[in-house]
C-alpha cells in the first residue's frame, strides 16, 4: 500500500508541476511585464512598489490549463483612490478588463491560457489597517517563504493544491465555499505533509481551531477575539500574520464534508483519479434515471453578472432556490451544478413525483377562511384543530418548470438570472 500511494504521488507530482519551459516562459512574461510596469509607477511620479504573490512567489503552483500570475501593486498611505490609480498605471495597457469586487483589480490577457491579474493594495504594517484582504498579501508571501524551505513540504502542498483541486474544494469563492491557496499552504506546513494533512482531515468531527503561532492562549480566547461570523467554518484557521483573521471562514460544512469523504476514499484507495476533476456525465445521470423510472431534467441558467466569483455564487444561489422549490412537489433523488467560470452553469435533477401533496389550511375556529378553503379543496380531514387537504399531482417536472418560469420571471430576475433553458 505504501509503495502503491508513494508511486501515485511521485505520478501526480510529474504531472502537476510546471515544466521547464512553461517555468522560463512565465518568469520572461513577467520579468518584461514587471519592468514595463516600474518604469509607468516611476514616470507617473507615484510612490509604490511592485511585487509577485499568489502561488508563483511561494514556489506552489501547479500545472492548469490557464495560469495567472498575481501581480501586486502596493502603494503608499498618501494615495487615496487606489484602483483608479492603478487604471490610471495601466492605461493604453492592451488586452486589460477590470474586475468589480470590494476593490476593483485589472485583468490582463497575455494569450489565451495566460493572464496578469493587476491587484492594488495598501502598503501596511500593522495587519489591523488593511482595508481589504488583499492588503495581507504581501505579509503572506513572506510568511511562507520564510516558514517553507523543504522541497519536499512544496510537493506536498501541490499534491493538496491538485487534490482540492480535482475534488471541486479548491478555492475560497463562494460558489465552491472550499480551501484557498493560502489555506492549504498553512495546513500542510502545519501537518507536516500531505499525507498527515489527509488522515488529519478524516478525523475531524466537531469544529477544528488551529492556531500555527499560539497567538491566543485558548480556544475560548479565539471564539471570544474573533467575529463570530468568521468562525463558523468547520475548520478555524487563525492567519499566523494577523490573529484576527481565520483564513478558512470561507470554508462551508457541505464543501468540507465533501472533503472528507474524497481522503476516506483516496485513503482507502489510491488512484491518479482522486487529483482529476470529475465533470459531471449527465448522458450518465440522464439514463440512470431512466433505469428507476425517475425524471431526469437538464436545465441551463445564465446571468449577466461579472464571471468568476459574482456570476457563479448568483448561479449556484438560483439553483440552491430552484431545488428548495422542486422539494415542495417532487423527491429530489440527485442533483448537480457545474459551473463553466464564465456566465452560465448546467444544472440537473433527478426526481421521483410525491403521490400527493399536503396543503395545510386554518385554524378551524377560523371559520370564514375554513369555509374558502373547503370551498377550493373538495377533500379535507381535521387534525389538532387545524385543516388540512389532500392534493394529487398530475404534472411533470418539466411541466412545473416551465409554469414555475412564467410565474416567476420577476423573481427570477431579481436574483440576476437572465435565462433558464429547460432542455
Amino acid at each position: 500500500m505504501v509503495k502503491n500511494i508513494n508511486s501515485i504521488l511521485k505520478e501526480v507530482l510529474a504531472r502537476v508541476e510546471p515544466t521547464k519551459e512553461e517555468s522560463k516562459q512565465v518568469k520572461n512574461l513577467l520579468k518584461d511585464f514587471l519592468e514595463k510596469l516600474g518604469k509607468r509607477i516611476k514616470s507617473g511620479k507615484i510612490n509604490a512598489e511592485v511585487f509577485v504573490g499568489g502561488s508563483f512567489a511561494k514556489s506552489t503552483v501547479i500545472r492548469k490549463d490557464c495560469y495567472d500570475v498575481d501581480v501586486f501593486i502596493r502603494f503608499d498611505k498618501k494615495h487615496k483612490n487606489i484602483s483608479d490609480l492603478t487604471k490610471k498605471i495601466l492605461k493604453n495597457v492592451k488586452n486589460v478588463s477590470i474586475i468589480h469586487g470590494s476593490r476593483d483589480y485589472f485583468k490582463m490577457k497575455v494569450s489565451k491560457d495566460f493572464f496578469f491579474e493587476v491587484i492594488p493594495v495598501r502598503k501596511i504594517k500593522n495587519p489591523r489597517k488593511a482595508e481589504n484582504i488583499t492588503d495581507l498579501s504581501y505579509s503572506h508571501v513572506k510568511y511562507i517563504k520564510r516558514k517553507i524551505k523543504s522541497e519536499k513540504i512544496l510537493d506536498d502542498i501541490r499534491l493538496a493544491k491538485a487534490f482540492c483541486y480535482g475534488n471541486n474544494c479548491y478555492g475560497a469563492e463562494s460558489y465552491v465555499n472550499g480551501f484557498s491557496g493560502y489555506a492549504l499552504e498553512l495546513l500542510i506546513y502545519y501537518y507536516g505533509g500531505f499525507l498527515k494533512f489527509l488522515r488529519a482531515m478524516t478525523k475531524i468531527k466537531e469544529q477544528k481551531v488551529i492556531d500555527i503561532e499560539k497567538h491566543h492562549k485558548s480556544r475560548k480566547r479565539i471564539l471570544m477575539d474573533i467575529n463570530a461570523a468568521k468562525i463558523q467554518s468547520p475548520i478555524v484557521l487563525i492567519d499566523p500574520t494577523y490573529k484576527q483573521r481565520n483564513a478558512l471562514a470561507a470554508l462551508s460544512d457541505e464543501t468540507f464534508r465533501a472533503f472528507q469523504k474524497a481522503c476516506k476514499k483516496f485513503l482507502k484507495n489510491p488512484t491518479i483519479k482522486a487529483f482529476e476533476i470529475e465533470k459531471i456525465d449527465f448522458e450518465k445521470a440522464r439514463r440512470n434515471a431512466k433505469k428507476k423510472n425517475y425524471e431526469f431534467i437538464l436545465l441551463e441558467a445564465r446571468t449577466k453578472k461579472q464571471e468568476g466569483d459574482i456570476a457563479g455564487s448568483k448561479l449556484l444561489k438560483f439553483h440552491r432556490h430552484l431545488g428548495k422549490e422542486i422539494e415542495k412537489y417532487f423527491e429530489i433523488k440527485s442533483k448537480g451544478f457545474e459551473y463553466n467560470g464564465k456566465k452560465s452553469a448546467k444544472y440537473f435533477f433527478t426526481v421521483k413525483k410525491k403521490p400527493e401533496l399536503l396543503i395545510r389550511g386554518p385554524l378551524t375556529s377560523q371559520k370564514e377562511h375554513v369555509k374558502k378553503f373547503k370551498k377550493k379543496y373538495k377533500k379535507v380531514f381535521t387534525k389538532k384543530h387545524k385543516i388540512y387537504a389532500k392534493q394529487k399531482l398530475n404534472f411533470t417536472l418539466k411541466k412545473f418548470l416551465n409554469d414555475w418560469k412564467k410565474k416567476h420571471a420577476q423573481k427570477i430576475k431579481d436574483m440576476a438570472i437572465s435565462g433558464l433553458q429547460v432542455f
